[in-house]
């Protein structure tokens, strides 16, 4: 991730495909090397990553 919300488009297209059409990022059809995680994109990221990455607090 960079500039709070951008990801490098290093995915297979389908799954990019598939994560525009549930709105969780901007059009990945672009010349752009990143993508724009939507609001709802970023939140269920970070979401995501505390659930597969961090212990949790006691």
């Amino acid at each position: 991730m960079h500039d709070e919300r951008r990801a490098w488009k290093g995915f297979d297209w389908g799954v990019m495909d598939r994560l525009h059409q549930k709105g969780l990022i901007a059009n990945p059809a672009n010349k752009s090397k990143s993508v724009v995680l939507s609001d709802e994109g970023l939140r269920r990221s970070e979401e995501l990553f505390r659930a597969m990455f961090t212990r949790p607090t006691r």
